[in-house]
């Protein structure tokens, strides 16, 4: 009996009526003799609530408590769902990350999944056709539950697909994978295929459609990765090996990352010690550091580097305790950047694209004060207020 491993997203379950249309929609695929492990998010804007709950009692919640209070919101959803796909005659069991047997290892509030046992699963389905999970939870080795940070449930979906060696599907409120954000650029094409890589890039470099961690995770297994709409008949994205591509072309996509924080650190001194506390603070408070630059003159070092706005308090936190030990350091924090990027893995094999892109920006009156390369991806840091015009420019350019 064939085994697939469905992902709906908060938006997908953000009321009762959403719920059962879904669960309508898996009867009919369990009556074509499939299995299905479907893991679901926390209602629309439950863990927004939740925050802001917690925002009204504490200012410092324990990273614990803060978890187990998070967990909630998927937990209510998978109870939900389970129950009506009972009541419409589909034998379905709800299980928290914990009874799914998701064990996780590091941060309570970003931890990564250890281990997961397929028997689990093999158990469950003697007695039924559909389980439930809850997604973005797991248990540690002191069975304390935990969260696995932005895109948990993402990676929740793909890390159950790699054991139990089935494909995945991720549903949305979005059609698939566009070569660029089609709120941005109105003309932007659906991609039918991506490669794991090239998805692994945009999502990194701020194509909000799926965490770079669940797609890395797909690629380390080789699971096949499908991105569509909810209850949609729009055929969305695969997501895939390279191999299984035959046609490269030198761009696929151009992401605008709006999120991000650029940090500029100044000393007077060029001070090893300096740069080991801060990448030691940095690796401990679990901040991504990207676009790192770094420059040592005759006025000493200055090191800049992004990060995600998300980590503005932990990084704020980590510069002022830094700076009670090197009185000299200088820090600057700026959110009106924005970071464009151009992805494509036919970049490897063909020359010109760096200096088209230069040429580009340069001649669109868009200046940029950082860019950073990787085999398949450049980066550009540029104002925000430019960010929808840098865009239009690079995708027509680069006839996407």
């Amino acid at each position: 009996m064939k085994r697939s491993v469905l992902k709906f997203g908060g938006s997908s379950v953000s009321d009762f009526t959403k719920i059962r249309n879904i669960a309508e929609m898996l009867k009919n695929r369990i009556e074509n003799d499939e299995q299905l492990i479907v893991v679901v998010s926390a209602m629309g804007k439950t863990t927004d609530q939740l925050m802001e709950n917690v925002a009204a009692l504490t200012a410092e919640p324990k990273q614990q408590e803060l978890a187990l209070l998070l967990t909630t919101g998927e937990q209510q959803t998978v109870s939900y769902l389970s129950m009506i796909l009972n009541d419409i005659g589909v034998n379905a069991k709800a299980m928290t990350g914990h009874q799914a047997g998701i064990k996780t290892v590091g941060h309570h509030l970003k931890s990564r999944i250890a281990e997961i046992n397929p028997e689990t699963f093999d158990k469950a389905f003697e007695k039924n056709d559909v389980l439930v999970v809850a997604g973005f939870q797991g248990i540690n080795d002191e069975f304390e539950i935990t969260t696995l940070g932005r895109g948990g449930s993402d990676t929740t979906a793909v890390a159950l697909a790699a054991a139990n060696n089935t494909p995945c599907e991720i549903y949305t409120d979005v059609d698939g994978v566009y070569a660029t954000d089609p709120r941005i650029y109105k003309d932007a094409k659906r991609l039918s295929v991506v490669s794991y890589e090239e998805m692994m890039e945009m999502s990194a470099l701020g194509a909000g459609v799926l965490e770079t961690r669940s797609v890395e995770l797909a690629n380390n297994y080789n699971i096949p990765l499908y991105l569509g709409r909810t209850l949609s008949n729009v055929k969305g994205t695969w997501i895939m090996s390279q191999t299984e591509i035959l046609e490269k072309k030198a761009v696929t996509g151009v992401a605008l990352d709006t999120h991000m924080m650029h940090v500029t650190i100044s000393y007077p001194l060029s001070d090893n010690q300096l740069l080991t506390e801060l990448f030691t603070e940095l690796e401990e408070g679990q901040v991504n550091v990207d676009m790192i630059s770094q420059i040592v003159n005759l006025d000493g070092l200055q090191l800049s580097f992004s990060i995600k706005d998300t980590d503005l308090t932990q990084i704020k936190g980590i510069l002022e305790k830094l700076s009670e030990s090197y009185k000299a350091l200088d820090y600057k924090l700026n959110d009106e950047y924005a970071k464009i990027s151009l992805i494509g893995s036919g970049m490897r094999d063909m020359s010109g694209v760096a200096s088209k892109a230069f040429i580009s920006l340069i001649n669109a009156g868009v200046p940029f004060y950082q860019t950073t390369t990787s085999e398949i991806s450049i980066s550009y840091v540029i104002d925000a207020k430019n960010g929808e015009r840098a865009v239009e420019k690079l995708y027509q350019i680069f006839d996407i």
